[in-house]
């Protein structure tokens, strides 16, 4: 992408970003032009790829009561499929909220567009909205990577973003799925995801369980990540321990291991935890099996 002189000018994405794909003023086109008008809804189909894949049930709500009010104010943005259907390229909420309100038609504008453009189309719009939630962008632009082999600068260059935020975004994918799923549903923020990625692996679950449960500030997680990363190993019988078990939970874990001939891990969280058995394939299971059942 062409640089402007002086470096005060944003980068724009993606070429002309959303002017490629919206016009200025959007207008029903002359008779026969089926460049934009109204489209029944069951003949719209979402993308398969979507990044986007967590939608917010209250907004939708939300959304369908002032589509009820005031109507679709902006346009969904569809590519042609075979025969009368077409695939949404951006505006998936907005078709949701428009079943929601019960329309049976909405104003949709036909983008010429190749099968593989869309998913790169669909992000480069989610992400201008600034609708994708932390652990979904960084999901998409793992996809990009792995499938148009772009460079982080290329995807900085592409979605007018800094290389940094791209690199810090494809970091949350360091994170266990179950606390991604959390970011995901809002019960952690995108500040505590990236302070859990300072704890230690197998202690990342344990940590964000206690975070949620103790409803901590993004400030008062770091303050716990930082405590966790200085914390004094502790002496007991000539071994240290480094993961912060108690002595019984280590010595329940040996036991464990001898009983089933396998290691066993204890995650204990106060009153409350899990016991987890690795295995390394099947034969392996079934041995753990045996004695279990």
């Amino acid at each position: 992408m062409t640089g402007v002189p002086g470096g005060n000018t944003p980068k724009r994405a993606l070429g002309r970003g959303l002017d490629a794909l919206l016009p200025t003023k959007p207008a029903v086109m002359p008779t026969g032009d089926r460049t934009y008008f109204l489209c029944a809804i069951e003949k719209i189909t979402p993308q398969k790829g979507q990044p986007r894949r967590h939608f917010d049930v209250k907004a939708l709500d939300e959304l369908a009561h002032s589509i009820r009010q005031h109507g679709v104010l902006e346009p969904i943005v569809v590519r042609k499929l075979g025969g009368d259907r077409f695939e949404i390229i951006a505006g998936e909420r907005r078709w949701r909220a428009c079943q929601k309100a019960g329309l049976r038609e909405a104003p949709v504008i036909v983008k010429e567009t190749a099968e593989e453009d869309v998913f790169e189309l669909a992000l480069v719009e989610n992400a201008q909205r600034e609708d994708l939630n932390a652990v979904e962008l960084a999901v998409a632009l793992d996809r990009l990577v792995k499938e148009r082999g772009y460079t982080q600068d290329a995807l900085a260059n592409r979605l007018g973003k800094d290389r940094s935020t791209i690199s810090n975004s494809l970091r949350l994918l360091r994170l266990p799925v179950r606390v991604r799923d959390k970011v995901m549903m809002g019960e952690l923020s995108e500040g505590h995801a990236r302070s859990l990625l300072g704890v230690a692996d197998g202690q990342i679950e344990a940590v964000a369980e206690k975070v949620i449960r103790g409803q901590l500030s993004v400030r008062a997680t770091e303050t716990l990540v930082r405590s966790l990363r200085t914390k004094k190993p502790t002496v007991k019988d000539g071994t240290i321990s480094t993961d912060g078990k108690t002595p019984a939970i280590r010595d329940l874990e040996a036991r464990l291991t001898r009983a089933l001939g396998t290691k066993v891990l204890v995650r204990d969280q106060g009153n409350r935890g899990e016991i987890a058995i690795p295995y390394a394939d099947l034969d392996a299971l079934d041995r753990v099996l045996d004695k279990l059942v």
